[in-house]
């Protein structure tokens, strides 16, 4: 289980002591990975006593802040176990639930998202976004940004920019693991701040466009980018001709008409330009994945 911390040195003795209950009742082993994302306050100090009081937790820490995706790709570094669990370190969500959100995965799901249960004071924002992401990308889950459960070789098979924690249900889903949903009850915030920002707002909307880009079009760029190329250049063609019309039959030159021939061909022609490069960028961007899925085997085998 990762958890990645910013400033919750009141939050971690107690979420360590219910994470410490919960594994008492279960028949499953976990460990408790602790994140320390360049905390300013006495988080890591915390982590060390809660380190010495406890023998499942293992932990890291980042010199500065840098975000939570990246937090999270320490903890799966650090991790051992079969199954990675995504919770915060806020006490919004308990450890008692822990066992209700990998549940599914024994029974054969690959990722299993967590879906809010509760009144909290982001839910309009929450549910637009949520709404937004269910049309765009086309699952049928509820809650994109909750806790999460998923096999160790889900976050091996994909790729996490910063902030793209937020897609691992989307990114998984594109490779064809099982997706699963299960309710969680989120709870009041009992210590510290949230790190909710308005500007977590427009990020994720440009995010959610980014991810899709990549999951669509992308993936063949030059289908999109020549479709864009031969619509322009036919503009262009057409306009064309109507300003030779007008010049030779008419004689009546239009000289916008062709500017207006020079910018739509210019553009048909730069938009395939580009298509060709954007299918080069994606090329390597698929042999770069092959050679990280070889690695992983490797490091797998090695394990074993």
């Amino acid at each position: 289980m990762v958890v990645p911390a910013f400033n919750e040195e009141g939050n971690i003795a107690e979420f360590c002591r219910l994470f410490d209950e919960m594994t008492a009742q279960s028949k499953h082993k976990y460990e408790l990975i602790l994140i320390d994302d360049g905390s300013v306050d006495g988080t890591f100090d915390e982590i060390l006593n809660a380190a010495q009081k406890y023998d499942f937790i293992k932990y890291g820490q980042h010199p500065r802040n840098r975000g939570l995706t990246e937090a999270l790709e320490t903890g799966f570094n650090i991790a051992t176990g079969g199954i990675y669990i995504f919770y915060p370190a806020d006490l919004q969500y308990l450890p008692e639930d822990i066992p209700a959100l990998v549940a599914p995965i024994f029974k054969g799901a690959d990722v299993v998202t967590g879906w809010k249960q509760g009144k909290y004071k982001k839910r309009t924002v929450s549910k637009i976004y949520n709404y937004l992401s269910r049309k765009i990308f086309g699952l049928k889950v509820h809650d994109l940004n909750s806790v999460k459960a998923f096999r160790s070789e889900v976050v091996k098979d994909i790729f996490l920019r910063r902030d793209w924690h937020r897609y691992l249900v989307v990114l998984a889903a594109d490779k064809g693991h099982r997706i699963e949903e299960v309710k969680i009850p989120l709870y009041e915030r009992r210590w510290g701040k949230s790190k909710f920002s308005f500007w977590r707002i427009p990020i994720g909307v440009l995010d959610m466009l980014a991810v899709k880009a990549q999951l669509s079009f992308l993936k063949k760029p030059l289908l999109f980018f020549g479709l864009f190329g031969c619509i322009f250049f036919l503009l262009g063609v057409v306009v064309g001709i109507i300003a030779l019309y007008l010049r030779f039959i008419l004689n009546e030159g239009f000289r916008p008409l062709l500017y207006l021939v020079i910018l739509m061909v210019g553009t048909g022609m730069g938009l395939f330009i580009l298509g060709f490069l954007a299918e080069g960028l994606a090329a390597l961007k698929e042999e770069l994945g092959a050679v990280r899925r070889k690695l992983n085997d490797i490091e797998n085998d090695i394990k074993k």
